[in-house]
């Protein structure tokens, strides 16, 4: 057991409160137009195939444009990417409102808006991850993860979605002209962050890492400050780095899988509750919020249920949790049945992206961070359009069977990573309050007949 009371008492401070902020009403205009996207596709189309589209291509930039994206936000001010991120947003959510209104809005349109607010969302969340570890410290990074998913899935779940089905059923473009507009306040907090938040810290000479210890003593880390040159690390020496760590390169490979095996199940997820479960339209937002109320209390216990059993044990429960109840989902005779299970799941998936993002941050340097984390998420989310797509499919079959498939291929595969991420992690310097590890990776994991089998 471990005692997390010292991290408690610690504010995150006033430089997180801004960015936090910031998050929040950016995730608010995402949760309107990620619930009005699909739900105008609906309007025009109910094959599971094309509503997948949607979401298959709401990925893709991840894998066209993680790792560049992750090198913007290494080499330029981190302020600036996440203002410019929300702008173009902002002005594609009110392009789609115009549409709308004139009576021209069309599949390709929702497909081209739906890549282009990708793009933004791979400059924003990179640039948001990175930005933490510069405005707390190392030993707060998995009670700050877990505010700032508690605000996402807050906002998304019981503000933006149930809003935007009922302004949806109101007009089409409503939700789109609310969801251009709230762009416009984290635009501006985001310019109000700190210097640190600009861009990487640069640890002291004799330090190797950004510990407690350092912290504690008073150290500071001094940002790189004079004019944006580019970061002195390749990003080759980047892909090296993730590559050599034998820990972070078996865990990418896992989580692939993992998230790919969740992007199928959820394919067809919308129509699921609307032809299967006979949803109303105007309900459905209504419905995800009850959804939404297990991922936010996932969000919330997540870093005391890591202090109190380890990142590890917590991440693995936590995997074969979701699959059980990804299973149990399609087998919901109703539709309260399945909001209920799903929930659940919502839960656990909660419950691992705090320690799961907590550990990246932890272990990866910073002068590289937003590069590894491109090509991390280029790597994991990059799967996700195909396993949509796929699912979506498969949910011409049978509007159930994603969600059979892919939590079943969630349990078998988490239980094959229990060596992986329980006694990995933890060999990794990865636990909350351990050292940082070996950054070389001399991890040694045998999970499956892969060698680098592993968010």
């Amino acid at each position: 057991m471990r005692d997390s009371s010292t991290t408690r008492r610690l504010p995150l401070g006033g430089d997180f409160r801004k960015l936090w902020t910031a998050a929040a009403f950016s995730n608010l205009a995402d949760g309107l137009g990620r619930t009005a996207v699909p739900l105008a596709a609906t309007t025009l189309t109910r094959d599971p195939l094309l509503i997948s589209v949607i979401g298959a291509l709401a990925f893709l930039p991840w894998l066209v444009f993680g790792l560049p994206a992750g090198m913007i936000v290494d080499r330029y001010d981190r302020r600036v990417i996440m203002a410019l991120a929300n702008a173009l947003r902002g002005g594609v959510a009110v392009w789609l409102a115009v549409l709308a209104v004139s009576g021209q809005l069309s599949l390709w349109a929702l497909f081209v808006a739906t890549v282009i607010f990708g793009l933004g969302e791979t400059l924003f969340d990179n640039a948001t991850s990175a930005v933490i570890p510069g405005v707390v410290r190392r030993d707060q990074l998995d009670r700050a993860n877990g505010w700032m998913q508690a605000a996402q899935v807050t906002i998304d779940s019981f503000i933006a979605t149930p809003i935007a089905g009922v302004l949806f059923a109101a007009a089409l473009a409503l939700p789109l002209w609310v969801g251009g507009a709230g762009y416009l306040i984290p635009i501006a907090l985001a310019l109000f962050l700190p210097l640190s938040a600009a861009r990487p810290l640069r640890d002291r000479p004799q330090a190797s890492a950004r510990d407690d210890g350092d912290l504690a003593a008073g150290a500071v880390l001094e940002p790189l400050t004079g004019a944006l040159a580019p970061a002195p690390i390749t990003t080759r020496e980047a892909l090296r780095y993730l590559w050599d760590h034998r820990y972070l390169r078996a865990m990418v490979v896992f989580t692939s899988v993992i998230g790919s095996s969740l992007a199928f199940a959820q394919a067809v997820l919308i129509l699921f509750f609307l032809d299967t479960l006979d949803v109303p339209l105007v309900a459905v937002g209504f419905v995800t919020a009850g959804i939404g109320a297990g991922a936010l209390l996932g969000s919330l216990v997540a870093s005391r249920l890591v202090s109190r059993f380890g990142r590890g044990p917590v991440m693995a429960v936590a995997m074969i949790t979701t699959g059980i109840t990804l299973v149990l989902t399609g087998l919901a005779p109703t539709a309260w049945v399945a909001v209920a299970v799903f929930a659940v799941s919502a839960a656990a998936v909660s419950v691992w992206n705090v320690p799961w993002g907590s550990l990246r941050q932890q272990i990866v340097p910073q002068e590289i961070f937003g590069r590894v984390l491109g090509v991390i998420r280029t790597v994991t989310w990059g799967l996700f359009p195909v396993a949509t797509l796929v699912g979506g499919m498969v949910g011409r079959i049978d509007l159930r069977l994603p969600f059979w498939i892919g939590g079943a291929v969630v349990v078998a595969v988490s239980l094959l990573a229990l060596p992986l991420v329980v006694g990995g992690t933890r060999r990794a310097g990865a636990e909350a309050d351990s050292a940082p590890g070996d950054d070389s990776g001399e991890v040694v994991v045998d999970v499956v007949p892969h060698d680098d089998l592993a968010r």
